[in-house]
């Protein structure tokens, strides 16, 4: 049995290791919905990640997250792996 913990230390150094990826975050937005942005992974920060938002779909150009909406599961990221 393998249990490999998840702590913000980790997620931080994943993120850190994507930056200029494309990302997709899906976030919860009540209680049967979700939001789904695309974007680029712009920077890591101590606390918090930015993600430079897809222009044709969404009305602003930034939106930054922290380490614990991923660890609490409030969001999910994806990272394209279709890149060569």
């Amino acid at each position: 049995m393998k249990l490999m913990p998840v702590t913000l230390a980790t997620i931080k150094d994943m993120l850190d290791n994507k930056v200029g990826e494309d990302i997709m975050v899906v976030a919860q937005a009540g209680r049967k919905k979700i939001t789904k942005r695309h974007g680029r992974l712009h920077k890591t920060y101590p606390a918090v990640f930015v993600v430079d938002l897809d222009q044709d779909e969404n009305s602003f150009e930034r939106v930054s997250y922290s380490y614990t909406d991923i660890l609490t599961k409030n969001i999910t990221i994806d990272f394209g792996e279709e890149t060569a």
